[in-house]
């Protein structure tokens, strides 16, 4: 069976299609979007839901000349099997595949890399002072979601463009409403009025006609346009964009492909900042991710026929945590819970429903969330602030000035931390550790199981000031969580195994691949002493002290970037003592890692217990010399 898909291999191949064609190309589309995400994971709910209107914008915009700017870029799936990358689809989000987030570097349709929301208004009129200070002549679109609009970046963008009056174009997609009744005849009607450029030349005519009649001149002018105002604020559905500078379009039928090429068309041609509401829906097309776009918005591998998951053995992180904080809020009602636009994400569902007056999803405002967390701290509740590491990221500022700079007993949960595997660049979670540990009064713990997981969210509830928990993405080790709570000594670390060779220490994830390690070097005779640091901060100075004076060979173990992390504080403390010892710190190198398999990230960077154990004997070859000698004379005997 011919499909009209194998006929396209560029946005040009669009533009000799009819509708009826493009109607065909769009349930085309789904069927690869469906069996792709199904095959790699990926976000499947949003990129349903802008088919047409990928098509649209493809067919009437000239790329890549013309600039689509997608924010958060999750939904840009159909954009990249238009753009020459549908046979790539197989391998989207693997290691050495495509990735699943616009990339300048993966192709030149790809004009902005983005990976977190509300940043594309911001890119897209840069671009267009850009164009314009450099007298060029192209269209810069922005596709933003209704998601991205509860974040503040988006109304700092939108203020400055229509100050700015450049001719930019802002697609709202909304795919959270329902198409209602205002999509229909008159809004289309009114729709093709407002962008139809007689409709400027004529209102501009009648107001000079106005004023050069005698015996109604300039007053009575302006009183008409006055009455215009007053009629629009009536009938214009999106007078508040209107009041920002911005010609507001809609809402029109995302999926209507007669609807919507003539907007665009009509749209590309007027001057000035231009903001065109559409409204989609999530997961058409797929009814089980049409009745769960939540559910479907980011999945792992599925079964197309049932839209379920493939079964995990062992509970993640997440997991874990959204049942302690359900078990901890019916013991304390001073516990409250705040995420970002991440309920589910972050494990918090059940939280929500249980405690719904003690939950606030904020929307995509990491900022507001600290802030808010500071606020209720500072009147007697205990907030638990649950953001992914890559996102806490922009909370930066609040964190310092809000919550540590007054000492107050706000918990960050950091999910997400360290390598997150298929994302990528843009949601690695390796910063947190280096730009939270200098910051003052806060204290940072990362478990290594399960039941310390909980331990630690016990300790960090009762300590009066800030703390961060970072945990990794997945799974953990399937460890037993025992039923009594255990609090932590703070600044306390765990020996796991004694040696009297090297002594390595690790922190969080990382104590796992160290565990591998010592069995790797003990069954190459060599005695390796493994720390469970614990905490990051305050680190454990006397045993790191103790450490730097009884072994000449010290590694530092961490899921974090090198510079300013783990490692980085182990070797300050050994300075500040002026304690001499040769030491290698492991961890994420200076650069950005992409997208794969954690195990396989975890090998290319030479992070796995293999590769740690040749580094160990490559910079120390005489390690296991005495080691060696002993088991001869043992032979000899």
């Amino acid at each position: 069976m011919d499909r009209v898909l194998n006929r396209i291999n560029s946005p040009e191949d669009l533009k000799t299609l009819s509708i009826a064609e493009m109607c065909d190309l769009a349930a085309d589309i789904r069927g690869v979007l469906i069996d792709s995400v199904a095959a790699c994971g990926g976000h499947l709910a949003a990129n349903l839901g802008v088919v047409e209107l990928t098509i649209a914008l493809h067919y009437v915009f000239n790329t890549p000349q013309d600039k689509i700017i997608w924010d958060v870029g999750h939904q840009s799936y159909v954009h990249k099997i238009l753009t020459g990358r549908k046979d790539r689809m197989s391998g989207l989000r693997q290691f050495g595949g495509i990735s699943g987030f616009p990339k300048c570097e993966e192709s030149p349709y790809d004009s902005f890399n983005t990976g977190h929301s509300s940043t594309s208004i911001s890119a897209a009129l840069g671009m267009v002072l850009a164009r314009d200070i450099q007298k060029q002549n192209y269209s810069v679109v922005s596709v933003t979601g209704d998601g991205a609009m509860t974040g503040g970046m988006t109304y700092e963008a939108l203020n400055h463009a229509g100050n700015e009056g450049k001719d930019l174009i802002v697609i709202l997609n909304d795919n959270e409403m329902s198409i209602s009744r205002n999509v229909g005849a008159m809004s289309s009607y009114l729709n093709r009025l407002r962008t139809d450029p007689s409709y400027t030349r004529t209102k501009e005519e009648i107001e000079n006609v106005l004023t050069k009649i005698p015996g109604i001149g300039p007053n009575i002018a302006r009183a008409a346009g006055r009455l215009k105002d007053t009629v629009k604020y009536l009938m214009v559905p999106g007078i508040w964009f209107e009041e920002l500078g911005f010609t507001y379009i809609g809402p029109v039928n995302g999926h209507n492909l007669d609807e919507l090429i003539p907007m665009l068309k009509n749209a590309r041609k007027m001057k000035g900042p231009i903001l065109i509401h559409t409204i989609t829906e999530k997961g058409r097309g797929y009814e089980p991710a049409r009745k769960n776009p939540d559910v479907f918005h980011g999945i792992g591998p599925f079964d197309i026929k049932t839209g379920k998951q493939f079964k995990k053995t062992l509970k993640t992180y997440t997991e874990i945590f959204g049942e302690y904080m359900v078990d901890i809020a019916e013991k304390d009602d001073r516990v409250v819970a705040i995420t970002a636009a991440m309920t589910s994400g972050t494990g918090l569902s059940d939280f929500s429903k249980r405690y719904p007056e003690r939950f606030f999803d904020v929307g995509i405002c990491e900022q507001h969330a600290v802030t808010l967390a500071a606020g209720m701290a500072r009147n007697g509740l205990k907030p638990v602030v649950s953001i992914y590491s890559t996102f806490l990221q922009r909370a930066y500022d609040q964190i310092i000035h809000d919550v540590a700079l007054q000492n107050l007993p706000v918990v960050f949960a950091i999910d997400r931390a360290g390598l997150v595997g298929e994302d990528g660049p843009t949601h690695h979670g390796v910063f947190d550790l280096s730009y939270l540990r200098h910051i003052p009064n806060l204290t940072i713990m990362a478990p290594t199981n399960e039941n310390e997981f909980v331990n630690m969210l016990h300790t960090a509830l009762a300590l009066n000031s800030p703390v961060a928990v970072r945990y990794p993405r997945g799974a953990g080790e399937g460890i037993q969580i025992a039923a009594d709570r255990e609090s932590l000594i703070t600044g306390k670390a765990e020996v796991i195994s004694r040696g009297s060779d090297i002594a390595i220490l690790a922190v969080g994830r990382a104590v796992g691949i160290g565990r591998d390690v010592v069995q790797l070097m003990q069954a190459r005779g060599i005695g390796v002493e493994l720390v469970n640091a614990r905490f990051v901060k305050p680190l454990d100075i006397g045993l790191v002290c103790d450490l730097g004076r009884n072994f000449s060979r010290l590694l530092t173990l961490e899921d974090n970037c090198v510079t300013n992390g783990f490692g980085t504080a182990v070797l300050e403390v050994l300075a500040e003592n002026g304690i001499k010892t040769d030491l290698i710190r492991v961890g994420i190198p200076d650069e950005f890692i992409e997208q794969g398999r954690i195990d396989i990230l975890f090998d290319l960077l030479n992070m796995d217990p293999e590769s740690i154990v040749e580094t160990i004997i490559s910079r120390w070859p005489d390690i296991g010399n005495h080691a060696t000698l002993e088991l001869l004379k043992i032979g000899e005997s």
